[in-house]
């Protein structure tokens, strides 16, 4: 195994390993103010990283990287961290990871006038199928019932709705991505998003001294670590290498990898339900992404 693939398994590994962390530190802290601690420190590590680079945000660049900041993380964030605290963590991964390639078609369509083809119609029509079956049991009061809580399908319908901010962001930010250093770029982004989340934290959550507090205990203390170091550091530095390197289309295959692992890792520590809904839900979401994802065949 080359380098490059070594990292692509550890990227998929911590990706997918990510959503335990939430799920557990929003069961002890207010789930907006768990992902404001982390955007706010991992994007000041961000720019620390980054050094003499810190600076070099060209000024009519600005309002473009505030405003693809707020989409990116702090909407995208403040509705998946409280989707993620009230839905299964394998669900919530697959409808964020699957609909990502998606979900930017129809951004990239909305605002660049990028032409929709059969082929990413019949991705937009199966992804669209497949988050049917996926919200198809909660949405029946199903396996909901079950597991006490009433929010599950609205958690999930929150991911989805975050991810759609994500994308919206990611197409708003080509412009200004050739105009800066990568890290530069992603620094600001996170920290003007995490910011941003703890503005929404304040406004719609009841965060008192015992939730500061439990920063620094366990188990949110090694959850915030994890989400920091592994999802934000490491997850994040692995993805821009391997852009590099293999492209965005090898690199993006993560989107088929991590929400296994999220799944699994969702059924086996948290006893998380996963049916056959689901599972058909899935099977069908991947295929959207794969046929999103595919590379055009050149003419001969």
């Amino acid at each position: 195994m080359n380098r490059n693939a070594a990292l692509f398994a550890v990227m998929c590994l911590v990706w997918g390993l990510t959503w335990l962390p939430v799920k557990v530190g929003a069961s002890h802290v207010p789930p907006v103010f768990l992902a404001a601690v982390r955007f706010s420190l991992a994007g000041v590590l961000m720019l620390l990283w980054a050094g003499r680079d810190l600076p070099k945000v060209p000024a009519g660049a600005w309002p473009r990287l505030v405003v693809t900041a707020l989409l990116l993380n702090t909407a995208n964030y403040s509705l998946l961290f409280w989707g993620t605290a009230h839905a299964p963590t394998g669900l919530a991964a697959i409808v964020n990871f699957a609909t990502i390639p998606i979900f930017t078609l129809l951004a990239s369509r909305a605002i660049e006038g990028e032409r929709i083809d059969a082929r990413k119609l019949a991705a937009i029509g199966l992804g669209t199928v497949g988050l049917g079956f996926l919200f198809a049991t909660r949405a029946l009061g199903g396996l909901s019932a079950v597991h006490g809580d009433p929010l599950e399908a609205v958690g999930l319908a929150a991911v989805a709705f975050g991810t759609l901010f994500y994308c919206t962001g990611a197409v708003l930010s080509r412009p200004i991505a050739g105009t800066m250093p990568t890290l530069t770029l992603a620094g600001w982004q996170t920290l003007i998003g995490g910011v941003g989340l703890s503005a929404v934290s304040a406004l719609v959550e009841p965060v008192g001294r015992a939730d500061f507090a439990a920063l620094v205990r366990s188990p949110v203390l090694p959850a915030v670590v994890f989400l920091i170091i592994g999802g934000s550091l490491m997850g994040f530095t692995i993805y821009m290498r391997l852009l590099r390197d293999w492209g965005a289309f090898r690199a993006g295959l993560y989107a088929f990898i991590s929400p296994a692992i999220a799944v699994g890792v969702g059924v086996i520590v948290l006893s998380e339900p996963f049916g056959v809904s689901e599972a058909v839900g899935a099977l069908l979401m991947f295929g959207a992404a794969a046929i999103a994802l595919k590379r055009p065949e050149r003419a001969r």
